[in-house]
């Protein structure tokens, strides 16, 4: 039988590989199997973290306003804030609440009296 060379197709499809692994370090960026391996845990790990991310953001906001509730003691802690804001029928999310508490805090406490009222 005669010999028969490979076409691109393969090569193509390595070299697309081999650019998302470009910045990768070592044998990571450079060897066909390992490159492969490592796109795979890349992706994988990309997409556990961009669950990760909604969680820390949601911590670091809840810790915001809970730091500026208790610096003014408008309230005893963050929880009865929110369930004050409940029962008021108030519906803020945290991320706008962190930004109130930051940006303007005379807001926060406005609308803390609201609660009380």
């Amino acid at each position: 039988m005669t010999r028969i060379k490979r076409g691109y197709i393969a090569r193509r499809r390595r070299t697309k590989i081999r650019l998302f692994t470009a910045s990768f370090q070592g044998a990571r960026s450079r060897l066909s199997r390992t490159i492969t391996q490592q796109k795979i845990r890349a992706l994988v790990s990309s997409h556990q973290d961009r669950g990760r991310q909604k969680r820390d953001f949601r911590r670091l906001w809840i810790t915001r306003i809970n730091a500026v509730i208790r610096g003014n003691k408008l309230y005893y802690s963050y929880n009865r804030l929110i369930h004050n804001l409940y029962k008021g029928r108030l519906l803020l999310n945290r991320k706008i609440l962190a930004q109130i508490a930051i940006l303007n805090r005379n807001c926060l406490y406005m609308i803390s009296n609201e609660i009380l009222k």
